[in-house]
């Protein structure tokens, strides 16, 4: 369904259950955001903040559930997109034999039409109030935490265009407010507006961008799908409202946006001149992203509806809204990669430990030796799934979505020398961990029951499984403890507070050759400040703190063979220690003082029983610093 402007969507949200309106007056400096961290971990209601000295009100965590996501995209379910868009490529790829064949594709084709954008004459809703003067601080933009490099613009939807092809791109790169009209433009190296500016460039011409916030929903999801390029996010966006976006000229560029915008940010980008310093920023990792330079966007018009409301969002430490726009997307882009490049595939997750992209499972129809592998490889070649660290792939009929059947697939059919694989790639620029910018290791787990050709030896299934917990701990006192409750299915997880170099690889040969670990498939390292009995904490840390080409080994024993069970060093990585070069982030936690100021303003919010903040766990896990961790 269609959504005339976000208002109809908070009417909606409200008439659900779905929605609190907070009167009390919250500063969108820190404030919203705890309290929205609060709500958001613990499955809580989309939030409307009335009162924050500011014309506009608030609206957050609108899509932090999956009845909120499938309220904004008007469905049921995730996967009924799915099945729509499999029913649309099985229709569009079936050989057409007769005349009549082809005439009853006639409907289809007209329905694709009618989802098309549309350019409409005059000016829209978007655009009933011009500011004046642009001024970015009318706005409540909200800082989200404590080392925020400023208030960031956080569901921005981002309009450029290519200067040769004039193919439109939409995506969403947040936006840190320097002045009234000027932000810096976060579009990272492998985004297609980067691609953009890059031609602009070339060209020497300055580059027209304009920003939208609000009105329909399905705007903003769109902005965040991983659509192929030259493909029009919206597009996407009619086929999912089932009614073409109609969309209007901005008034200072010749770009479009969609008629129905909450607020229209209009401006430019200069290639000729010279990057602000951005950041840093908390981020969907969970850490900060640390600052760095990106393009100035100069703002030249702000226009609004006359009841305008601001959206925005917060990410950090998983579970956050951003684990259902990560989920829809996950549902609804099945079936293409199905049906257009892995036919074998019949499920797939990218769990929110993982934060979208580090790691993947992946079940298959196995048909042949190697199928496994060619399914990872396939993948990290497919558009964004560049970026994943871990790919798991499994054949067995099993719920991929509980870890531990997963786990113990894993435990039967993996012999951890033949069945793991390491390559490298191209990694997210948010990830800290690669040894390089944007390039890194992957880690590839073949988890399929395997033909006679993928055997190099029987797997034998009777040995014995040992861990000298008490030994260990009594005789090397840099381990702060050991979790071995899923040593049966192939993990064991150690802490170690490290203080010298090489400090993991040595301790790693040291209890293999002592015999102190046996035929345990993967053993994890992670840091002492970590609760190792919390599977989905140490999942989310591990999966952020290691570059796979560097971390994952196997060590030898003195003849020169590998023992049995891959290392995964899930830990800090130090200059002094690791010889890594690169500065270490923080992880994303809110200070004590708002902390406090939320806590005593609980009662007046009107949600209901009071929740402590989620930062009080990981404010323990802070290393000295502020945003970048000290050396």
């Amino acid at each position: 369904m269609a959504y005339k402007n976000i208002c109809k969507f908070i009417d909606k949200l409200e008439k659900s259950g779905e929605l609190v309106k907070i009167k009390t007056f919250t500063d969108p400096f820190l404030e919203i955001s705890e309290i929205t961290d609060r709500v958001s971990k613990n499955r809580g209601p989309a939030l409307l903040f009335e009162n924050t000295g500011y014309n506009f009100p608030v609206l957050i965590n609108a899509f932090g559930s999956e009845k909120r996501m499938c309220l904004a995209l008007g469905i049921n379910k995730f996967d009924d997109f799915a099945d729509e868009i499999l029913s649309l490529l099985k229709d569009f790829s079936t050989p057409k034999i007769t005349l009549f064949d082809k005439l009853k594709m006639l409907p289809a084709l007209g329905q694709i039409a009618s989802w098309m954008p549309k350019s409409i004459k005059g000016r829209g809703a978007c655009q009933e109030v011009i500011m004046p003067e642009p001024d970015l601080t009318k706005l409540p933009v909200i800082t989200c935490w404590p080392h925020d490099g400023g208030p960031f613009i956080t569901l921005p939807v981002v309009h450029t265009k290519d200067p040769e092809t004039g193919t439109r791109n939409v995506g969403m790169y947040r936006m840190q407010v320097f002045g009234k009209d000027l932000t810096g433009m976060h579009w990272q190296l492998h985004k297609n507006s980067a691609r953009h500016f890059n031609a602009y460039k070339k060209l020497g011409k300055k580059m027209p961008v304009t920003v939208i916030l609000g009105g329909d929903p399905v705007y903003t999801y769109a902005a965040t799908a991983p659509m192929p390029d030259n493909f029009d996010e919206y597009l996407l966006a009619g086929f999912l409202r089932k009614q073409k976006v109609e969309l209007v000229k901005c008034i200072t560029n010749d770009l479009e946006v969609p008629a129905d915008a909450d607020f229209v940010i209009e401006g430019f980008v200069d290639p000729a001149e010279d990057f602000i310093f951005e950041g840093p920023f908390g981020d969907h990792t969970g850490f900060y992203s640390l600052a760095d330079y990106y393009p100035k966007f100069h703002v030249t018009c702000i226009t609004h509806r006359k009841d305008a409301v601001y959206p925005t969002t917060i990410v950090g430490v998983p579970p956050m809204e951003d684990e259902w726009l990560g989920k829809a997307t996950e549902r609804i882009f099945l079936s293409p990669i199905k049906m257009t490049m892995l036919p074998e595939i019949e499920d797939m997750i990218m769990p929110v430990e993982g934060v979208f992209h580090n790691i993947t499972i992946v079940k298959i129809k196995k048909s042949y030796a190697g199928q496994g592998r060619k399914v990872a490889h396939s993948l990290w070649g497919a558009g964004q799934m560049m970026f994943n660290k871990v790919m798991i792939v499994i054949d067995r009929n099993i719920d991929i979505s509980d870890y531990r059947e997963v786990m113990k697939v894993i435990s039967q059919t993996v012999d951890p020398e033949n069945d793991i694989f390491i390559a490298k790639g191209p990694a997210d620029v948010l990830d800290h961990a690669s040894k390089k910018f944007a390039y890194g290791g992957k880690l590839g787990i073949d988890a399929t029951d395997k033909y006679p050709d993928e055997v190099e030896e029987r797997l034998v299934t009777d040995v014995l499984i040992k861990v000298g917990t008490a030994a260990i701990l009594k005789n090397y006192p840099e381990v702060v403890q050991i979790n071995e409750t899923l040593k049966n299915q192939g993990f064991l997880i150690i802490s170690v507070k490290k203080d010298r170099k090489n400090h993991i690889r040595i301790l790693h040969k040291t209890l293999m050759e002592t015999g102190l670990i046996r035929n345990i498939k993967f053993i994890i390292y992670t840091e002492h400040i970590l609760d190792i009995d919390d599977f989905a904490d140490v999942t989310w840390r591990v999966a952020n703190n290691i570059d796979p080409a560097r971390d994952c080994f196997f060590t030898d024993d003195e003849n020169g063979d590998k023992f049995y069970g891959l290392a995964i060093d899930g830990t800090r990585k130090y200059k002094a220690l690791d010889g890594f070069d690169r500065n270490w982030p923080n992880t994303v936690t809110q200070n004590e003082e708002t902390i406090k100021i939320v806590d005593e303003k609980w009662d007046q919010l009107g949600l209901g029983p009071f929740v402590p903040s989620p930062s009080l766990k990981y404010i323990k896990q802070l290393y000295p610093g502020k945003a970048t961790a000290e050396e």
